[in-house]
């Protein structure tokens, strides 16, 4: 058995300096995903997509533990975030707009077999309501701004306008891919103004 590996600490673009925009390299990685529309603190799609992958990410892991000799910690909850208006998320924060992918990242020697074997597993136990809108995909970002924010969800909004519309344009750079968030704490157990999310923007050059 390999000892456990914690992605968080393996991979640099999983830490991010507080209310500091900085350029990163984001490697591919891959995802379990699934997609929804609308405010994520009232939409039952949400909260269905979660109970979603919960299971699925943990059946996953012991699967690889017990069947490929190789563990790793369950990774945190991620979101790639989009709405026809971009500004919905820096100044009106009109969540009904918004459309979203959540995610949990798994590694890269999980495959199809082994993650459509977890699915089968994951239905004969509790059978969450859109566990048949997961998939398994890498997602591709490379070149990133990012920055950690502590705090509430709502108040994400002045640091991502200063990302948005001052760091990336000053550096010669635009927006391109989907606003990326990572939950590095767990919203259940977590109040909200002590919360750790790190708001990630791909880029490329404006050239």
């Amino acid at each position: 058995m390999n000892a456990k590996i914690d992605f968080k600490r393996t991979i640099p673009s999983y830490r991010a300096r507080r209310d500091v925009p900085e350029i990163v390299d984001v490697p591919d990685l891959q995802y379990l995903m699934v997609d929804g529309h609308g405010d994520p603190n009232t939409s039952p799609e949400f909260t269905a997509a979660v109970e979603a992958l919960y299971p699925l990410a943990y059946t996953l892991k012991f699967a690889s533990r017990s069947e490929l000799g190789r563990d790793h910690v369950v990774m945190p909850l991620e979101g790639l975030w989009w709405a026809d208006d971009m500004t919905s998320f820096t100044s009106s924060r009109d969540k009904e707009t918004w459309d979203w992918t959540l995610m949990i990242m798994v590694p890269d020697w999980i495959d199809h077999d082994l993650f459509a074997t977890a699915v089968d597993k994951v239905a004969t136990k509790s059978r969450p309501e859109r566990l048949d809108d997961v998939r398994l995909e890498t997602l591709v970002e490379g070149r990133c701004v990012q920055a950690l924010h502590v705090g509430s969800y709502d108040d994400e909004a002045e640091l991502l306008a200063r990302m948005h519309d001052a760091f990336i344009p000053e550096h010669g750079l635009r927006m391109t891919g989907r606003h990326h968030e990572v939950y590095l704490s767990d919203a259940r157990r977590v109040a909200p103004g002590r919360r750790r999310t790190i708001l990630r923007q791909p880029v490329r050059p404006a050239d």
